[in-house]
């Protein structure tokens, strides 16, 4: 076992799963999200200036604020210890709570429960961006909806809305691991075929049945999102309603502009730790805004 590891903490609107995704670095030994950032480990004699400039390249986006990266060399930890400690149980807004298989949480009556043991692709639920829109679905699901989660990494955004009552939802990643990874959670938490999780890129998007989607949750990067306007429009034609996460305050009046330009409005903006949801709807919907 190597004496010495590298911790690099990344502020990014990535979760752990599709940062690890993206990098494709077989040399990373673990990664989980912790007080808004994604903490990676390398051995020490892995990890050289090439690692560095590649990370960089992954989190960084050329029009915004370049991210936070913080690298600091570490000793050989007892990662079992770690792990269990970074993915601990988490209650997310009135009664959402997940968590790991070997940790019980405390349940009070109406509470939901979900269980996410961590793999490689994995969305615990930390990550502010992930709360806000858990919190949005709480207040949105009312019963029989049909739920679109888009870049669903855990499935937890889907598997959440099925709790709250939604009868179908679907979610879509570009990751085979990451789809693989959540169609295990949702055998773990009791999901049938309700529950679909498929392999599908953005461009690809027009396959989904439009007819069927009352609303869509998207935790993506500003890039993604941007170049999502067109596949989306549709689904904001037939009434859908969009909301959207994985947004720096910065990142707000390019996405609003953007998505007026096919049509559709803010009705709400949410921030938490410097991070921004946003409930988008067709303009025409928009009566009675506040």
């Amino acid at each position: 076992m190597p004496s010495e590891w590298i911790e690099v903490a990344v502020t990014t609107a990535l979760d752990a799963g599709e940062l690890l995704s993206r990098l494709e670095d077989t040399n990373v030994t673990g990664a989980w999200e912790q007080e808004g950032a994604v903490r990676l480990y390398w051995p020490a004699d892995k990890w050289n200036g090439d690692a560095l400039a590649h990370l960089k390249a992954v989190v960084t986006d050329p029009t915004a604020e370049a991210p936070e990266v913080l690298v600091q060399s570490i000793p050989t930890r007892d990662w079992n210890a770690i792990w269990a400690q970074a993915v601990a149980p988490i209650r997310i807004g009135r009664r959402i709570i997940v968590r790991p298989s070997w940790a019980p949480a405390e349940r009070v009556q109406g509470d939901i429960e979900l269980i996410l043991d961590p793999k490689q692709a994995f969305g615990t639920g930390h990550h502010a961006t992930t709360q806000l829109l858990i919190e949005w679905l709480e207040e949105r699901i009312r019963g029989r909806e049909r739920v679109l989660d888009i870049g669903t990494g855990s499935g937890l955004l889907a598997m959440v809305a099925l709790r709250l009552g939604a009868t179908s939802a679907v979610g879509i990643d570009h990751d085979p691991i990451a789809i693989e990874c959540a169609r295990g959670y949702a055998n773990l938490n009791g999901f049938g075929s309700e529950c679909a999780l498929h392999v599908v890129d953005l461009a690809f998007l027009s396959d989904v049945d439009l007819s069927a989607i009352d609303l869509i949750v998207a935790n993506l990067d500003r890039r993604t999102l941007l170049a999502a306007t067109g596949s989306l429009a549709p689904f904001l034609d037939r009434g859908a309603v969009l909301l959207v996460s994985g947004l720096s305050a910065e990142d707000r009046d390019e996405i609003t502009e953007a998505y007026a330009a096919v049509g559709a409005a803010v009705r709400q903006v949410r921030e938490r730790d410097g991070w921004l949801a946003m409930e988008l709807l067709k303009t025409d919907s928009c009566e009675g805004m506040g």
